[in-house]
């Protein structure tokens, strides 16, 4: 009997042990949606309705004929409202960008040339699209750091890049890589409470290692008195390390609002003044997250990282004069390219051709920490490659807000059915989990992700496509291609803190509610 009940116990301790030891899981992300009939949403449930109503009008007034046009006209559009392909986009949504691309390129709108020969009246190399009026000051931080100030007039937004140099997750402990996680979960929860801020965005990018950095510390260090051997080893490193090595960099931008609590507009000193205050603890935080020492972009390292992203080829050149201690002082009008031009489904830039996706459907179910590592990983495939994630964190009114409603809507689509479906009553569970998560204090944040891929010959573009594809499923999102708008989702994907909602031409809740 002794016996019997010390196995037990040792068995009870062998089930607590691979508990405590199980790999930890992330999930329950919810993407919100309005209440509607049949899944219209409430602007296509508001169609119907109208629509039965318009039915009623021409039946009174011109009888039967005029009753069936009308039902015809209403059923169309309610039918092009409901049919909806797997990234959630309805045959309306699709039928609009292919009108606006035509709209587009009839105008000429998607072919850029700037420079002393260009067509820009001011003859220089400006950043085309979004980022076009933005302006660059720089600043110096409680710190004494040097750090990029970029402004956006048409939205009234300031953005500063902090740049980070992660550790990476190879040879580390499970639970060192939880403690990352969570810390950098509470950093996303803290930036609802930062006054003013608008957005954030992470971007990893993945580009091949011109090795001039390698042989430019080896050179400097070398000593005359150097044995022969170890001298011919060090030179073959130098020659044989570039091929196939890459670099990855990660860079973090923070936006924020250029007005205070009373709509009035700020200036830009003031906002510098205020920010170089605020960088040393947002920079300092992210430390724990294991992004590494992380510090303020200065205006030059920014100018040179967008040079880069428009025209590749100049990559070797400045890492070349910066080995030569002469790096390029490059000014803010000159970063943009020379010439681009915007397909439906690739872009066109100066020496390079890029295509843009931007993800249709968050990982389903529960996935693990490194869900994303051979997505934001260099491929052989892709010479440059950039993974960005947008966030637009919430402060907690706005997030009790939006997660009550978010749950009366999934309640109503599942108690609309006498047999709702599996996946209704999944939603209102996972809504009703969010809800009960933000009452106990828990942030909340909009993201999203934007996945740029450059080759450097458009004969490149299909092996660069069947490899984000190949990618995108080993991170278990669903990654849907910027038809139309390459050259907009290009600069979103850059590290420059464009907010995309507020250059919208249709409102964002008038499209959710599509």
């Amino acid at each position: 009997m002794a016996e019997a009940t010390n196995h037990q116990w040792t068995d009870q301790v062998a089930a607590a042990d691979n508990v405590r030891r199980a790999p930890r899981t992330y999930g329950n992300w919810r993407q919100p949606t309005s209440a509607g009939i049949a899944g219209l949403g409430m602007l296509g449930t508001a169609i119907m309705m109208g629509g039965l109503l318009l039915v009623v009008i021409a039946t009174m007034s011109g009888g039967l004929p005029a009753a069936m046009v009308t039902l015809v006209i209403v059923g169309g559009v309610l039918l092009l409202l409901m049919t909806k392909d797997k990234h959630g986009q309805s045959t309306l949504q699709r039928i609009s960008t292919r009108i606006g691309w035509q709209r587009a390129k009839m105008a000429k709108h998607n072919i850029y040339r700037s420079g002393p020969l260009g067509r820009t009246a001011w003859g220089k190399f400006q950043i085309p699209g979004l980022a076009a009026p933005s302006q660059l000051s720089e600043y110096q931080d409680s710190y004494g750091r040097p750090f990029a100030l970029l402004y956006y007039p048409t939205t009234r937004h300031f953005t500063v890049v902090i740049n980070a140099e992660p550790d990476g997750a190879s040879l580390v402990d499970e639970d060192q890589v939880d403690v990352w996680v969570a810390h950098w979960g509470q950093w996303l929860a803290s930036l609802g409470h930062e006054p003013g801020i608008v957005a954030a965005s992470v971007t990893v990018e993945s580009a091949p290692d011109t090795g001039i950095r390698l042989r430019r510390e080896v050179g400097n260090n070398m000593m005359d008195g150097t044995p022969a051997i170890a001298r011919a080893m060090l030179t073959e490193v130098v020659q044989t390390y570039p091929e196939g090595s890459a670099l990855v960099s990660a860079r973090v931008a923070l936006t924020f609002k250029g007005t205070d609590r009373s709509g009035k507009r700020r200036k830009e000193d003031d906002m510098g003044r205020e920010l170089a205050a605020r960088l040393p603890a947002l920079t300092q935080s992210l430390n724990a997250t294991g992004a590494g020492a992380a510090r303020p972009v200065n205006a030059q390292e920014l100018c040179e990282a967008v040079r880069i992203a428009y025209d590749p080829a100049s990559a070797s050149l400045i890492d070349e004069a910066r080995g030569q201690g002469m790096p390029p002082e490059l000014q803010w009008t000159d970063v943009g390219p020379a010439a681009a031009q915007a397909f439906w489904d690739k872009y066109r830039h100066d020496s390079a051709w890029s295509v843009t996706w931007q993800m249709s459907q968050a990982p389903r179910g529960e996935v693990f920490s490194s869900v994303l590592s051979q997505l934001v990983a260099p491929h052989a495939d892709i010479d440059r490659k950039r993974v960005t994630l947008l966030y637009r964190p919430l402060d907690a009114g706005t997030s009790a807000r939006m997660v009550e409603a978010d749950k009366r809507n999934a309640s109503f689509r599942a108690t609309t059915s006498a047999r709702p479906s599996a996946r209704s009553l999944a939603e209102a569970r996972a809504a009703d989990r969010s809800a009960q998560e933000e009452a106990r204090g828990a942030g909340l944040v909009n993201f999203g992700m934007i996945v740029t891929g450059t080759v450097m010959t458009a004969e490149q573009i299909p092996d660069m496509i069947a490899a984000v594809d190949n990618l995108g499923a080993t991170a278990r999102v669903l990654l849907r291609t910027a038809y139309g708008s390459q050259d907009s989702a290009f600069v979103a994907g850059l590290p420059l803190g464009v907010v995309l909602q507020s250059h919208l031409a249709v409102p964002a809740g008038l499209r959710e509610s599509l």
